[in-house]
């Protein structure tokens, strides 16, 4: 059995939710008071460890023998995924968390994420179903119309329906500006005709729902060209008569791709209209009654923004459970003697020097994504429920400028660094019987998902830089350097005990202050470029520094996390059963922040430096 979840335990993200993070504040909003309390968070984290091991593995183990099939028009999915996705749905675990009426016993967002993190790392390929459908089913309870609500929302939400986004087409990805979908209008002046395809849809069809509703982007005939045109539709599989019967909508399948991983998500490619019977419910202003302008692309950004950090959320578990499955590994693995005592017995290959650094290379990343995604998924909670407008503005400002990172900084790195994990197993890691090799063929999307990273790269720094006249991302640097600034003095003054374990942070809180300034730099270097009007520059680096803003942001907060795992790995003393937990968190943070950190002064140094070859290199070169 190739697939294989190894979350032996899930203390980190108790952790977070539980010592690091203030989450008292979350969990006493009147939303959550009556039901959820910090002392609930093991009784819901514990159960969902079990069924990631025993009800979603082995779905895992399924979808990747039993990939997704089209014959005849139909797809047909692995068995296992129809009764999962049920069970999950009518036992509370999926698109009804997404519930906000008065009276709904939902998960704050933060446990919520760190039950869907276990989910997510036994089986990757089944997840999108249900978070697909919760945001699309998100979008209709924002954007829609009392009836919308009560036609779509009750079966979405228990399971009965599945839902999707779609925007791709054959003729424009990324530009999606540049969609050829059309929408003509009707007697009833919410219903359009739809007519276009789409591509890549993710859970664009399955065989375990009686309906799959499309958030459909077109452009109503006669909107304006670009972005500024489109509309969002909801278009059925099936249409819904207002008796809930059903009819043929017109909404074909027309393939699904075959892919390098993730072959139990069915990908399909989808015609709508061609028999020009293809209806959707528009969301949103008419564009014939707005100059010509739709809201399709503010309201869609809403269910991207979200899959933007659940797609980020997805690279980081599997990332996790590639360094945790080469770690059992690796404490198992008997082969070679200690450098340092060549004629000693043979040792499990943990205790080899490069074996240790790169199963730390893989915690502290770990770690230190975690941190940072957890630090924003506890500011949707705070935006969402807090009763006071000036707290809720700050949160939202933060997941604003730190969603580019959430998503494309997690899913860069778990390529590379789940390679470091199939190298820890040597041959065997490279073979389809060791769970790492599938591991690393389902990851590598998630880097093109939601807008390719070098997309989040520009939003980073065309967008987030920039929100509210550079406010927002001022405040965002200037609550690092406030932390930075209250640490650093009684950091650098510690002093590591005589012949004990250094937990002292001095040289990291340095680092950090260094990086700091680094990234200053980096700033005034491209504002440089744009003042001598050198624009190219800016996409010429984009990639690297949203990669140095990330590891600035994640060093700051396992730095945090390292300050109180000190304290109480030196109240706790080396005899408590969870010093070691501490410990490690502290050695994840020094590793961090003098492995990686490091790389944003390297990466000042090279903007700094400006070097134009890939742009003056002549494109006849590149044939040679």
């Amino acid at each position: 059995m190739s697939a294989n979840f190894a979350y032996l335990n899930a203390r980190d993200l108790k952790f977070i939710v539980k010592e690091w993070l203030p989450t008292e504040q979350v969990f006493n909003y009147p939303k959550f008071s009556d039901y959820y309390s910090k002392e609930d968070v093991d009784s819901v984290l514990d159960p969902c460890l079990k069924m990631a091991k025993e009800l979603i593995e082995p779905t895992n183990e399924d979808g990747d023998k039993n990939p997704v099939k089209f014959e005849n028009g139909k797809v047909t999915l692995p068995k296992s995924f129809g009764p999962l996705f049920h069970q999950l749905q009518s036992e509370g675990w999926g698109t009804s968390n997404i519930d906000d009426s008065e009276d709904a016993m939902v998960l704050p967002h933060i446990l919520h994420s760190a039950v869907w993190e276990m989910f997510c790392a036994a089986n990757p390929t089944f997840g999108p179903y249900i978070i697909l459908t919760s945001g699309s089913a998100g979008l209709i309870q924002s954007f829609g119309d009392e009836h919308l609500k009560q036609m779509f929302l009750p079966k979405m939400m228990d399971g009965t329906w599945a839902g999707t986004m779609c925007l791709t087409e054959p003729t424009a990805g990324s530009d999606v500006g540049d969609i050829l979908s059309k929408a003509y209008p009707t007697d009833d002046p919410r219903i359009f005709k739809i007519k276009g395809n789409k591509i890549f849809i993710t859970g664009g069809d399955n065989d375990f729902t009686e309906n799959i509703i499309h958030l459909y982007l077109a452009r109503v005939e006669g909107a304006v060209e670009g972005t500024k045109g489109i509309s969002l539709f909801v278009v059925p599989k099936y249409w819904v008569n207002e008796d809930g019967s059903f009819e043929d909508n017109d909404v074909q399948t027309t393939g699904v791709e075959h892919k390098l991983g993730q072959f139990g998500s069915c990908t399909a490619a989808l015609s709508m209209g061609e028999n020009n019977n293809c209806r959707g419910w528009l969301l949103g202003v008419d564009p014939r009654n707005n100059e010509g302008k739709g809201e399709g692309m503010a309201q869609m950004f809403q269910m991207m923004n979200e899959a933007r950090m659940e797609t980020g959320h997805a690279g980081l578990s599997c990332m996790a459970n590639a360094f945790y499955n080469a770690r059992e590994y690796c404490k198992e693995r008997i082969q070679g003697r200690p450098l340092t005592n060549p004629k000693g017995d043979r040792v499990t290959i943990i205790n080899h020097e490069d074996i240790r650094r790169t199963l730390l290379l893989g915690k502290a990343h770990v770690e230190a994504i975690r941190a940072m995604m957890y630090k924003v998924y506890m500011a949707m909670d705070v935006r969402h429920h807090d009763p006071d407008p000036a707290v809720r503005e700050a949160a939202s400002d933060l997941i604003e400028v730190a969603t580019p990172l959430c998503k494309a900084y997690p899913t860069d790195e778990a390529w590379w660094l789940i390679g470091e994990a199939i190298q820890a197993y040597g041959g065997y890691g490279y073979c389809e019987e060791y769970p790492v090799a599938q591991i690393a063929r389902d990851v590598k999307i998630y880097s093109i998902w939601e807008g390719t990273n070098f997309i989040q790269s520009l939003d980073l720094i065309g967008r987030k830089w920039l929100l509210k006249k550079g406010a927002a991302f001022a405040a965002f640097i200037q609550e690092m350097r406030d932390f930075y600034a209250a640490n650093k003095d009684a950091a650098q003054a510690a002093q590591a005990p005589e012949g004990g374990i250094d937990l002292t942070l001095g040289k990291e809180f340095e680092n950090l202050g260094r990086a700091l300034d680094a990234y200053s730099e980096i700033q005034m270097a491209i504002g440089g470029y744009f003042g001598q009007k050198k624009f190219g520059m800016m996409p010429l680096y984009s990639r690297r520094i949203l990669t140095a803003t990330s590891q600035l942001f994640a060093g700051r907060c396992i730095l945090d996390q390292a300050l109180l795992a000190a304290k109480k790995a030196e109240e706790l003393g080396p005899d408590h059963y969870d010093y070691n937990f501490y410990v490690g968190k502290v050695m994840s943070a020094k590793y961090y922040l003098r492995n990686v950190v490091p790389n944003v002064w390297a990466v000042a140094e090279i903007v700094k430096d400006g070097d134009r070859s890939a742009l003056d290199i002549p494109l006849e070169a590149f044939d040679y």
